[in-house]
């Protein structure tokens, strides 16, 4: 069970909508407190989008990571720096924007088969899939700049690494936190 299962057991189809926008916009903002790097910017996204798939559970993380994309399409300036339209969906950045909706989706399966309470469970459910967004982020990377596999590696997932377990231990904190304060409720 999730922390919003938990919280909102009678969840309407107003309400999921509800935390659907509250998601993609805790996502869209995250993505403002940006480290300019190049060709990947450090943001805290991977933090938000961990959060969102421990409390929110595969499917509505994964919808809520499709709405986020979405709202960018459509021109709105919700990816790093403020940007927004096509070009970030198929530019460097392409394999980790994509890759998002995976990362949501599998953190919240990991919560759904019991990595759902205690800070280590937490933690390994968002370590994982922020471990393994690294493979679409280098991988469309290389692919777009023509980088070799070292080179996509070095520019993509090197930089970020202590910053993804870093992620993952906060997020772990946050919602392990989150239950401790469901449960005096």
């Amino acid at each position: 069970m999730t922390l919003t299962q938990a919280a909102l057991p009678a969840r309407s189809t107003f309400t999921n909508v509800l935390l659907v926008l509250a998601g993609s916009a805790l996502v869209a903002l995250s993505a403002q407190a940006s480290v300019p790097m190049w060709p990947v910017p450090m943001t805290l996204q991977t933090l938000a989008i961990t959060i969102i798939g421990l409390t929110y559970g595969a499917r509505l993380a994964a919808i809520t990571l499709l709405a986020y994309l979405a709202e960018g399409a459509m021109g709105l300036p919700v990816f790093a720096n403020a940007s927004g339209g096509i070009a970030p969906l198929m530019g460097p950045t392409a394999g980790f924007l994509w890759g998002f909706v995976g990362m949501a989706w599998l953190t919240g399966w990991l919560v759904e088969r019991g990595l759902d309470r205690g800070f280590l469970r937490l933690f390994v459910a968002g370590l994982v899939p922020g471990l393994l967004l690294f493979v679409p982020g280098a991988a469309a990377l290389s692919v777009v700049l023509g980088k070799s596999a070292g080179e996509a590696v070095a520019l993509a997932v090197s930089p970020f690494l202590i910053g993804a377990v870093v992620k993952a231990v906060i997020a772990a904190m946050i919602v392990a936190g989150g239950w401790t304060l469901f449960k005096r409720r």
